[in-house]
C-alpha cells in the first residue's frame, strides 16, 4: 500500500511538471489545445505501457489529428458539419494507421475552433506533446516502478487491425 501511494504521488508530481512546462510553452499559441494534452499527459503517467501512450500513437494521433482538423479549417470553415467530417476522419485514419491516442480525438474540434493554421501543428501541437512526452521518459527513470517510459518506440495502436468492439 505505502509503494502505491508513493508511486501514485510520483506520477502525480511528474504529471504536474509536464503539464506545467507544456502549457507554458504552448499557452501564447492556443490554449485551446488544453484539453488535448491533460489526457495526454493522463496517458503518458497513469497509463504508460499502454498502446495508446506510446511514442508512435502520441505523436502520430497528435499531430495527425490536428492537421486533418487544420486542413478542414482551412478548406470550409468552422460549420458543424466540418467538425464532424474532420472527426469521422480522423478515427478512420488513426484506426488505419495504428496511431490512435484518445486524447488526440479532440484535436480537430480544437484546431476547428481555435481557427488554428499550420503553424500551430509545430508551436502548439510538437512543442506540447514533445515536452510532455520528454519529461515522462526523464520521470520514469528516475522514480518509482519497474517500466520504464516508452515502452516501444513504434507499438501500433490498436495492436492490430482488428479494433471491432464485437472481437471478430
Amino acid at each position: 500500500m505505502k509503494i502505491q501511494l508513493l508511486r501514485l504521488l510520483w506520477v502525480l508530481l511528474g504529471s504536474s511538471v509536464a503539464i506545467s512546462l507544456a502549457l507554458l510553452a504552448t499557452k501564447v499559441n492556443s490554449p485551446l489545445l488544453l484539453a488535448s494534452l491533460g489526457g495526454t499527459t493522463l496517458f503518458l503517467f497513469g497509463l504508460s505501457t499502454t498502446p495508446a501512450a506510446q511514442p508512435r500513437a502520441v505523436f502520430g494521433g497528435h499531430l495527425i489529428s490536428s492537421l486533418i482538423g487544420i486542413i478542414a479549417f482551412q478548406l470550409f470553415g468552422d460549420a458543424l458539419w466540418v467538425s464532424v467530417l474532420a472527426v469521422v476522419l480522423t478515427i478512420g485514419i488513426l484506426l488505419l494507421t495504428r496511431t490512435v491516442h484518445p486524447p488526440a480525438g479532440a484535436n480537430p474540434l480544437i484546431m476547428i475552433q481555435g481557427h488554428a493554421t499550420f503553424s500551430h501543428l509545430g508551436f502548439t501541437v510538437l512543442v506540447g506533446v514533445t515536452i510532455i512526452s520528454v519529461i515522462a521518459w526523464i520521470w520514469s527513470r528516475l522514480g518509482f516502478g519497474s517500466k520504464k517510459y516508452p515502452v516501444s518506440w513504434n507499438q501500433p495502436s490498436p495492436p492490430t487491425l482488428n479494433w471491432s468492439i464485437w472481437g471478430e
